[in-house]
């Protein structure tokens, strides 16, 4: 027997809410952008979240500028022109750590049992607090081209190519914090994966041409340096910024963005899964 509703207003037959076709396409994406901005609210309220991002760069730049430019340069100016787009790459490559903490505490708390309560789903909470994080990402690099500007770093190429080099700095974060994030749902902690991913940047940033050109450094290193991400992020930033030779850095660059997402995304997604 077929029990048939109907609407009490205008006498109309109904299909139960249950069998309803869905009338908005991209329900995945409409349901991670509103948890995005739940994101973006839990930021403005705290912003001293923000710290890592904002002062982080001040820091690197006034200390490795002022107290070794001259030594390895033989300018502070000299040395500045270089270091910006890699200190722009390490930084923003370590802001993304942070995504991993917080999704490790909040599912810790409960709050992702919340979102599966939800008539949303499954992936979006994850979707979303990965699309909220790309203003740490702007933020970032607006904080450290803000101070490099004061301390006299200058682009040298036009606004096109110098809003390509920060879009594709910004690209390269949103697709490497899959690694955190994946990270996240496979240990205990917050502590935790702050540090396993530290041990997985700190050597990134240092063997690179971050601080120091590729040829200054032992030759049983430069093979390394030569597949690192952050290498071809860095020159690809920095002949975006100053004009120096592009080479196929761009490429290698969106290469990574793509590997990181390949690989990375589908384990987070698998491994949120099964954790929630």
């Amino acid at each position: 027997m077929t029990t048939t509703l109907t609407n009490p207003r205008t006498s109309r037959p109904v299909m139960p809410a249950a069998v309803q076709p869905n009338p908005r396409p991209f329900r995945l994406l409409r349901h991670s952008l509103a948890l995005a901005k739940r994101s973006l609210i839990k930021t403005a309220r705290t912003p001293e979240a923000l710290i890592d991002v904002t002062l982080q760069p001040v820091l690197f730049l006034i200390i490795f500028v002022y107290v070794f430019g001259g030594a390895v340069a033989g300018s502070t100016h000299d040395y500045l022109q270089f270091l910006l787009p890699g200190i722009l790459a390490q930084t923003i490559a370590t802001g993304c750590i942070a995504i991993g903490v917080n999704l490790n505490t909040d599912i810790a708390k409960g709050i992702f049992d919340r979102f599966r309560s939800l008539p949303v789903p499954r992936s979006a909470p994850l979707l979303g607090a990965v699309l909220g994080d790309i203003v740490r990402y702007v933020i970032v690099t607006l904080s450290t081209l803000a101070i490099g500007y004061v301390m006299g770093f200058r682009i040298t190429t036009d606004p096109l190519s110098a809003a390509a080099g920060c879009a594709l700095a910004v690209l390269f974060a949103l697709c490497l914090s899959w690694l955190p994030v994946y990270v996240s749902m496979k240990v205990r902690t917050p502590g935790a994966v702050q540090g396993l991913m530290f041990a997985l940047i700190m050597p990134l940033s240092f063997a690179s041409n971050v601080f120091v050109g590729t040829s200054t450094l032992p030759g049983w290193m430069q093979g390394f340096v030569d597949v690192n991400p952050l290498t071809h992020l860095v020159g690809a930033v920095r002949g975006l910024f100053l004009g120096s030779p592009i080479d196929n850095h761009v490429w290698w660059t969106l290469a990574w963005c793509a590997g990181f997402v390949v690989v990375f995304m589908p384990l987070a997604l698998r491994a949120y899964r099964k954790k929630v």
